[in-house]
């Protein structure tokens, strides 16, 4: 992380603590360099940001589903258990995990935030010291929501989970496979492709039909990038509506691993509610197909 980006995470934290409104106009002016209108929101991203403030703050449904953890509960809830990945334990202290119990492979993550994931593919040269120093770092900030005042995560208690790892039949990990949902409904997902370390991830959208969308910056690059449509997806797509019909928004991530679904988690408010890597074209017509109760 470059120096330019630790302080403009410091300033977006402080201006949270002095209001999270004040935090998202100022942010939101500097990544659109236009004026944030609440009152009159057309765009997704605005929508997104107006949800925020009015429906999902101190939601507890929200806030529920915001926690990797207590999300377990509410897919459960809605009668999906069957695509839980198997949890192989919960921590709240880092002395309390037997390393030497653990299987071979296995994926450890915090219940909040963004980007704290450890995959395991090879327990033996796992360097146990330094990633109990990392776990106990996480468990410690409990401040993830500060950065873009995404409130949803506030006071939301963390813990360290290992799961099962899920992965292809190489060992690589399983495209991630993001279905944006609006009121209900779910026309879109958004594929993350060229995760692997050292490698910059890419994103395409295609609707239900599988068709690539002319949205983000990736498909502008490479307009004829062939990913395949993998098996089940048309499950996948009921599997997003199903968990989708108490939110007006919500993008509900899966994996496909051998035409088996399983769950990833559930996002209210993605990129903070300021992706900056579509067009605001794009933006308005997606904008379009999310309906506000104002």
């Amino acid at each position: 992380m470059s120096f330019k980006s630790v302080i403009a995470g410091i300033f977006r934290s402080t201006l949270t603590l002095i209001s999270p409104m004040l935090n998202t106009r100022v942010t939101y002016w500097c990544k659109f360099k236009r004026k944030l209108d609440l009152d009159n929101p057309v765009t997704l991203n605005d929508k997104i940001l107006w949800l925020k403030f009015n429906t999902y703050w101190n939601n507890p449904v929200v806030k529920q589903c915001a926690d990797k953890y207590r999300v377990r509960d509410y897919i459960k809830q809605k009668g999906c258990p069957e695509i839980l990945i198997d949890l192989i334990g919960v921590y709240r202290d880092v002395k309390d995990i037997v390393w030497k119990e653990l299987p071979e492979r296995f994926v450890i993550k915090l219940n909040v935030g963004c980007g704290c994931n450890i995959l395991v593919n090879n327990k033996d040269e796992l360097n146990i010291g330094e990633t109990e120093k990392k776990l106990t770092k996480w468990l410690k900030a409990n401040n993830y929501y500060l950065g873009y005042s995404e409130m949803q995560y506030k006071d939301v208690e963390p813990c360290i989970l290992i799961e099962q790892y899920i992965c292809e039949e190489d060992g690589t990990p399983p495209l991630d496979y993001k279905f944006y949902c609006m009121n209900g409904k779910s026309n879109m997902v958004m594929v993350c492709v060229d995760r692997e370390e050292g490698q910059v991830a890419k994103y395409f959208y295609f609707d239900k039909d599988w068709n690539l969308l002319p949205y983000g910056e990736d498909v502008e690059k490479e307009p004829d990038r062939v990913i395949p449509k993998p098996e089940n997806m048309e499950l996948a797509f009921e599997y997003a509506e199903k968990l989708s019909q108490d939110f007006p928004f919500v993008r509900c991530d899966l994996y496909i691993v051998h035409g088996k679904i399983y769950f990833g988690e559930l996002t209210f408010t993605p990129s903070g509610g300021m992706d900056i890597t579509i067009s605001h074209e794009t933006d308005r017509i997606l904008g379009e197909q999310l309906q506000l109760k104002i």
